[in-house]
């Protein structure tokens, strides 16, 4: 049994090697063509000399450094905008009975389901109407509608899995519905409020189509992923300034989950006990 338990933990330890180098291997290489002076050359798993410059040149020259403010301006209102409103609307899809409940909730599942694509000419005439084209506004008003249909529809089973006895108990102790929600409601649904605000995060973050093409030419707006357009040319493309673009913008979607990660944990522990 020995033999067998040690060769089984083997073959998963290797299996999980393989599965972490496959995994990680994109991001090593991302990072040593960044710090290799020529990383046209290529093959060289370990630079022979490292260099900051094309990250000097993507912050300086580029003008990297004011995508990455706007991205940042924008990925934040995401976040906010839609996880209040998201949590709003399951409280109220989940513990109140009105007309068209049902329909509601098929008509949020049934916009999951759209390809963003289909999407991008309705919202490109509704933020021309607004007169927003081109301002980072009509691009936070456009992903907050984008990652609203998720975020309900998830913070409505996080919602539901509540007690409706807690939230009671919490009137009889002289509560308002304001402090129930605070100190009873929120520490519970915090793990899903995690969940939904790393998705919006991530798709404001990443989102290329709706960026072009609601922002146009307006390139003092441009997030980081029009703005890492401009390093690819028609006949050669400057991989070395791509590649330190490229790091740049996974930096902070690794400190958003590793912030986010402790308020999960906090949130957890947050709502096992009586606030």
């Amino acid at each position: 049994m020995s033999r067998t338990r040690l060769w089984r933990n083997t073959v998963k330890a290797v299996l999980v090697t393989a599965l972490l180098v496959f995994t990680l291997f994109p991001t090593y290489w991302m990072l040593m063509s960044a710090l290799n002076p020529n990383p046209s050359a290529g093959g060289e798993l370990i630079p022979s000399q490292f260099t900051f410059d094309h990250f000097a040149y993507v912050l300086g020259d580029a003008g990297f450094g004011r995508y990455l403010r706007n991205s940042a301006i924008v990925a934040i209102a995401v976040v906010l905008l839609s996880g209040l409103f998201g949590l709003l609307a399951s409280v109220a899809v989940s513990r109140f009975r009105f007309r068209m409940r049902t329909q509601i909730l098929l008509m949020i599942l049934i916009v999951q389901m759209v390809p963003l694509e289909a999407l991008v000419i309705p919202l490109f005439v509704q933020v021309r109407d607004l007169k927003l084209l081109g301002t980072l506004l009509g691009l936070v008003i456009v992903y907050t509608a984008l990652a609203l249909p998720f975020g309900i529809w998830m913070l409505r089973g996080f919602v539901a899995a509540v007690p409706v006895e807690l939230e009671e108990a919490a009137y009889i102790d002289g509560a308002s519905w304001g402090r129930m929600f605070r100190s009873v409601l929120l520490p519970l649904v915090a793990p899903g409020l995690v969940a939904t605000s790393v998705f919006s995060f991530i798709t404001a973050w990443n989102e290329f189509i709706f960026a072009m093409t609601l922002l146009g030419g307006e390139t003092e707006n441009y997030t980081v992923a029009i703005g890492l357009k401009q390093f690819f040319g028609l006949h050669s493309n400057d991989w070395g300034s791509v590649m330190a673009a490229s790091t740049l913008i996974t930096i902070p979607v690794m400190i958003f989950f590793i912030i986010v990660q402790r308020r999960l944990s906090s949130g957890v522990v947050a709502g096992a006990v009586k606030g």
